[in-house]
């Protein structure tokens, strides 16, 4: 029977190292990833929704698997989520090493705990086991890295490539995602593998300590190269082209693009003006609520600024801040409340 599996994880170098490894094994997949606290749940709505949508579409004849990785769930959350998984026909299969879950993996029979391994390695070793996968071992060592610097084996030959590792994943905060999840999930598992094809070389951590720059560029690189800020600027600026209907706000009858913590927008801002001649605007808002416009000279920003967030700048830059906020793990919600926010400004 064909297999479909909706994979969320962790948002750290352990996190995205379970993805890395099923994305590999399983054919049909989707991945989501969450931090701990309320975003574990947003998503195991998300993901429980898109089955719904699934089985419409593609009918009953499907095995669905809902895989979570990397982090623990609560016996609250594990209630909701096997509840859920029984209504709409998935299994179900945890696999994670934190203590914090011991209560939840004493209730759930889909609840793999082991505190001794990290949840790579766990997945690894699950995925060998249970559907053969790299038999020939080919990414035990980067597995082994991960799993190194995951539970601080210091004295581990991969220790100090893990580390490497561990920034190289922390770091890479190009691509906001929340906004664009798939592109910020391809690019982080890109760095795991070109982390996976140099772990086996001489002085591995410093090559790819020097390297990383290098292996970012490639990723961002479309055509022409350029300095690594304007290559993650036109990139992203690309991203927010392709999706702008989904990202369309609308002020005073001006029309605007609504990034979310993209950041850059003098460069990032500029462009997407250049890009979309027929926006009037483009607003950046970050999880504080803190915002950033531009303009091409279709909209005085400056007062748009001062009219929305008690702000000011300049006609074609400018910026301020939502007061009474509400920041939210999904964009939907974001864009919702800064459309419900400038109108209630303007009525």
């Amino acid at each position: 029977m064909q297999q479909h599996i909706y994979h969320l994880s962790h948002i750290d170098l352990d996190g995205y190292g379970c993805q890395y490894l099923s994305t590999q094994c399983f054919n049909t997949i989707e991945c989501y990833n969450a931090n701990y606290g309320p975003e574990v749940t947003a998503r195991l709505e998300e993901m429980v929704k898109k089955i719904e949508q699934d089985k419409f579409l593609q009918g009953e004849e499907i095995e669905r698997l809902i895989l979570i990785t990397d982090l623990n769930l609560s016996t609250k959350e594990g209630n909701w989520i096997e509840k859920e998984a029984m209504r709409i026909g998935a299994k179900l299969q945890l696999l994670d090493h934190h203590a914090t879950g011991a209560n939840a993996a004493e209730r759930f029979a889909w609840y793999t705990l082991d505190t001794s391994r990290s949840a790579t390695l766990i997945t690894y070793d699950w995925l060998q086991q249970h559907y053969g996968f790299d038999k020939e071992n080919n990414l035990s060592d980067v597995v082994k890295a991960i799993n190194a610097v995951d539970i601080w084996l210091s004295d581990d030959a991969l220790f100090e490539y893990g580390k490497v590792m561990l920034g190289m994943i922390s770091g890479a905060r190009e691509i906001n995602r929340i906004l664009f999840p798939k592109e910020d999930r391809a690019f982080k598992l890109s760095l795991i593998d070109a982390a996976k094809e140099r772990v086996s070389n001489i002085n591995a951590p410093i090559q790819l300590d020097d390297d990383l720059h290098q292996i970012k560029k490639s990723f961002f690189k479309q055509g022409e190269d350029n300095t690594k800020d304007n290559l993650v600027a036109f990139y992203v600026t690309d991203l927010l082209t392709q999706d702008r209907q989904r990202l369309t706000i609308h002020y005073k009858g001006y029309k605007g693009i609504l990034g979310y913590n993209v950041g850059n927008t003098s460069i990032i801002g500029n462009t997407c003006m250049l890009n979309n001649p027929d926006y009037d605007f483009y607003m950046d808002v970050n999880f504080r609520g803190h915002f950033s416009l531009r303009s091409n000279n279709k909209l005085d920003v400056s007062k748009m600024a001062a009219h929305i967030g008690n702000g000011g700048g300049h006609p074609n830059a400018a910026g301020g801040k939502i007061e009474g906020y509400k920041d939210s793990f999904v964009y939907a919600d974001v864009r919702r409340f800064v459309q419900d926010y400038i109108e209630e400004k303007c009525s």
